[in-house]
């Protein structure tokens, strides 16, 4: 099992994008036959320190070594030659061929102007999946294969490749309990090989069951690494959560109003939502919280009719209705900036005016044609009370900084007059003044009656900006918080399934 021999060890890792400092002097290492488990909060710089232990991303300061040997340069191929391999919650097959084709696409290294041989390949992907236990046929297509069966055949990849270093990155996320337990039976057999694995989870309760030691990021910083049996569940949430709340949220008491959209028994099979109750009053901002994969997201879909719930009600100002499209929910009164706005949220390549009035095109047309008179006005107004920098109204979008897009993507809606708008991390990526700047137009909304939905992965701002919270947990309300009773370890308790704080400390 476990020996002293350190497999993997990073030192003193820093690493910026855009100024922003996802990791701090981070230093993380791993033995042999060990499971070391990385654990945060959403942005606590995992998937950086992963990607630069993959190669994928490159680190701006700290040293890498691997079996005692130091990498000053990495990237994919040098990692992969140094065994290390990743399985990630979605797993990269090509789903339209088969097991052995995506098994032998890995590990063959020879010219393409060969003669494949179909029955070597064969017989090498059932040996390997043989070697965990997995009883699948090497013939049968990727696209028909369940979830777990397909991080079987990443296991089996990386076990053909001879990888000595396994990072699983939120393998359980899509497993059922009995799944969970087969798999944990391939991690103890891969311990015995020797193969170390970093195994990175938002589900704190499988830490006693896989880990030999944790380590818990917060901010881009190495908070603590402890054996399992040196900390409990309690204790980890407390180091996850534990920055205090920064005085630098501009809430101010808003008079609530009536309901405004309420959702009863709501249900969604393609997006696994299921038995969702919630209301949101007029001048409220409900704050949606959760872990990723909760179902945060594909609840807002599903509220702004991209992916329809096929069972409850939905309720607007005391009306049942049916949103079927987004067209149906803007007609309804509804917003929505998506999380992603440089791939949802915005038209990079078009002007300012464009991206403006999408949402509102009859506001500013006469007989079925754009009146581009009436197209800047709007775009001006939006400009001067958003306080939007661009060097003009006919400026490509692309040509604006990061927070004066989500300025545009928010103007976008409120020409719509909502009397619902839904906001997925209506901050991230963004700096701090304009976030701030942000955070007081969400609150001179709230003052006109506008219901709000915002959903963050940030606890300070979830905890700054909200009247209540509303917390998600495997596609359903786990719990539902004032803002009086409301802290960081209660909400990351009841995101990571635990009905109470008293649960969270039993491990």
């Amino acid at each position: 099992m476990m020996s002293n021999t350190i497999l993997l060890e990073a030192k003193s890792v820093s690493k910026a994008f855009a100024g922003v400092q996802a990791l701090k002097e981070v230093s993380f290492d791993l033995v042999e036959g060990e499971v070391h488990a990385l654990i945060g909060e959403n942005g606590a710089g995992k998937s950086t320190l992963i990607k630069i232990m993959t190669g994928a991303v490159k680190a701006d300061s700290g040293a890498l070594f691997v079996s005692g040997r130091h990498v000053p340069h990495n990237d994919p191929a040098i990692a992969r030659s140094l065994g290390i391999a990743a399985i990630y919650q979605q797993p990269t097959l090509f789903p339209d061929l088969t097991v052995s084709e995506n098994i032998s696409l890995a590990l063959e290294t020879r010219s393409c102007w060969r003669r494949v041989n179909w029955k070597a390949r064969y017989a090498r992907a059932k040996e390997l999946l043989g070697r965990i236990g997995a009883s699948i046929d090497p013939d049968r297509v990727v696209a028909t294969l369940s979830m777990p069966e397909q991080q079987l055949v990443e296991i089996a990849k990386a076990i053909g490749a001879e990888a000595k270093i396994l990072i699983m990155d939120e393998p359980t996320a899509s497993l059922t309990d009995r799944e969970v337990r087969n798999l944990f039976g391939v991690i103890a057999l891969l311990r015995t090989h020797g193969v170390g694995i970093v195994y990175i989870s938002h589900r704190l309760e499988e830490i006693s069951s896989v880990a030999d030691r944790v380590t818990v990021l917060r901010d881009g910083e190495a908070i603590a690494t402890k054996r399992k049996e040196e900390i409990d569940r309690l204790q980890l949430i407390s180091l996850m959560a534990g920055r205090e709340l920064a005085s630098v949220f501009p809430k101010r008491d808003v008079a609530i109003g009536d309901v405004a959209l309420e959702l009863r028994n709501i249900g969604n099979r393609t997006r696994t939502l299921h038995d969702i109750s919630i209301v949101v009053r007029s001048g409220e901002i409900l704050g949606l919280a959760g872990l990723v994969g909760a179902g945060r997201t594909e609840l807002a879909e599903t509220i702004f009719g991209l992916t329809p719930a096929d069972s409850g009600e939905i309720r607007l100002r005391g009306v049942r209705v049916r949103i079927s499209s987004p067209s149906h929910a803007i007609q309804l009164g509804l917003g929505y900036v998506p999380e992603d706005r440089r791939q949802h949220g915005v038209l990079l390549n078009m002007p300012v005016t464009v991206n403006t009035s999408l949402a509102s095109l009859k506001a500013v047309s006469r007989r079925g044609l754009i009146d581009a008179v009436e197209e800047r006005k709007l775009a001006d107004r939006y400009i001067l009370q958003l306080s939007i920098k661009t060097p003009s109204v006919y400026a490509d979008l692309q040509a604006l900084s990061g927070g004066n897009q989500q300025k545009v993507a928010l103007a976008r809606w409120l020409a719509i007059n909502p009397s619902v708008l839904i906001l997925d991390e209506p901050t991230q990526g963004v700096d701090v003044g304009s976030k701030a700047e942000i955070h007081r137009l969400m609150v001179d909304l709230a003052e006109r009656g506008v219901a709000i939905i915002m959903i963050s992965s940030e606890l300070p701002e979830i905890l700054g900006m909200s009247d209540r919270i509303a917390v998600m947990h495997t596609g359903t309300i786990a719990g539902v918080l004032s803002k009086a009773e409301a802290t960081q370890h209660q909400i990351l308790s009841l995101a990571l399934g635990h009905s109470s704080l008293g649960e969270a400390a039993r491990i």
